[in-house]
């Protein structure tokens, strides 16, 4: 079992910066793929961001690529998302979820591939 807090949302204006993190309990943190998602009103949940286990290399959804960084600290159990020249369209709840390292990137994508998730945590990009 994993169970997975997310913290460091809030209210920021267009061009500003974020970093959110996620906690994660259990000591097989390390072994997990851990992804971020965020969902707007009225819309799907979508991929943001994914880092694998020990190996380290991310991927990113291209709405978010050159802008987001995700990163893993295996001794903190913690994985975090820095937000750079933030757009209004990424207002949305961002979840934190854990899932199975062994699929490729294109299944680390899909939400139905992580086996936990965090409550999520609200991000709004607003003047």
């Amino acid at each position: 079992q994993v169970q997975l807090v997310e913290s460091g949302g809030g209210l920021v204006q267009p061009g500003g910066s974020l970093r959110v993190s996620c906690a994660a309990s259990g000591r097989t943190f390390s072994m997990y793929a851990m992804g971020w998602f965020r969902q707007a009103p009225g819309k799907e949940r979508e991929f943001v961001a994914v880092i694998r286990s020990s190996r380290g290399s991310p991927n990113y959804a291209d709405s978010v690529k050159g802008r987001f960084t995700i990163s893993r600290d295996n001794a903190k159990n913690t994985v975090y998302l820095q937000m750079n020249s933030l757009k209004p369209e990424d207002t949305a709840v961002y979840y934190c979820a854990a899932g199975w390292d062994g699929w490729n990137f294109r299944g680390l994508a899909d939400p139905a591939k992580y086996d936990y998730w965090g409550q999520g945590t609200q991000v709004t990009v607003s003047s």
